[in-house]
């Protein structure tokens, strides 16, 4: 099968809000498509401050300090990203907040990969899983958020890019363009 890469086009100061349960591929997506400095992931805060990037008791703290970040970055026109699951619309308010408070663009970058998928690549996690009860009620989340017929459009996301083919996911390139 011969798959056509998707482009997506980024403005080169936006926040970047990528959005998808845990296993939908966030990270790696992150990790291949943008430099380690751009990236405001959660796991990484939680480890920060409480040494453990599984500690969801550390939740509150750890998004104080990205979105912390997320505003000192964008207020110098850095692009960001966040890598975080996102799937409930209070989480991406705070952020398009944050990105309108400095007036800088919000795109958002949506996983939508099928559950089995999600729930095999957290099982293989290294050190990092949650039960396939988590993943399901973010998968519910996730469904919830781009249902109707303009989903995630309405929360002020200047673009919403969607993946939902696992081959689609794993070629698409992100271009920056000038603002």
């Amino acid at each position: 099968m011969i798959c056509a890469m998707t482009t997506i086009s980024i403005p080169e100061d936006a926040l970047i809000v990528l959005v998808g349960a845990t296993g939908a591929g966030k990270s790696t997506l992150a990790a291949r498509c943008f430099a380690p400095t751009e990236i405001l992931s959660s796991d990484a805060f939680r480890a920060m401050v409480a040494d453990d990037p599984a500690d969801q008791g550390a939740s509150r703290a750890a998004f104080e300090l990205l979105h912390l970040a997320a505003r000192r970055r964008l207020e110098r026109g850095r692009l960001t990203v966040v890598d975080a699951t996102n799937v409930t619309a209070a989480a991406r308010a705070a952020l398009v907040t944050v990105a309108r408070a400095m007036q800088r663009p919000v795109v958002a970058i949506v996983l939508d990969l099928p559950p089995d998928i999600c729930r095999a690549r957290n099982a293989a996690r290294p050190g990092r899983t949650v039960g396939d009860d988590v993943v399901d009620r973010q998968l519910v989340e996730l469904g919830r958020s781009l249902a109707g017929p303009d989903g995630l459009a309405t929360e002020g996301f200047d673009a919403v890019h969607r993946l939902a083919d696992p081959a689609e996911l794993d070629s698409v390139a992100v271009e920056r363009v000038a603002r």
